[in-house]
């Protein structure tokens, strides 16, 4: 079982931000900005790749209420999602990374 799954399944502790029955944010454990929110489906789903529409439509409005809750959706905020090993993701289970707290740089990689 993923460690995301045993979050979800209160098997690992978490500082929760928002749930519902179909999804949980977190805060993240390592954040990289003053404000990052680990944000996954409840349902194991492996990455973006595998995620449906229905399931995505739902996720992004989940993604909004977190926004709001931790008050930076006026102001901004960044979501990124890693997809397989070169896209750099470590856990596989769909999850999206909510960054914000300061104004956002942009790294170039070439």
């Amino acid at each position: 079982m993923c460690i995301f799954c045993e979050i979800i399944k209160g098997n690992i502790e978490s500082n929760k931000i928002l749930e519902d029955e179909n999804f949980l944010a977190f805060k993240d454990i390592n954040p990289s900005a003053p404000i990052h929110i680990l944000i996954v489906p409840k349902i194991h789903i492996e990455s973006f790749n595998e995620v449906n529409a229905k399931i995505m439509g739902e996720m992004s409005e989940f993604i909004k209420e977190v926004a709001k809750k931790v008050g930076v959706f006026e102001e901004g905020y960044r979501i990124i999602t890693n997809i397989n090993e070169n896209g750099g993701q470590e856990v596989k289970h769909l999850h999206f990374h909510l960054l914000a707290g300061t104004k956002l740089g942009w790294q170039k990689f070439l």
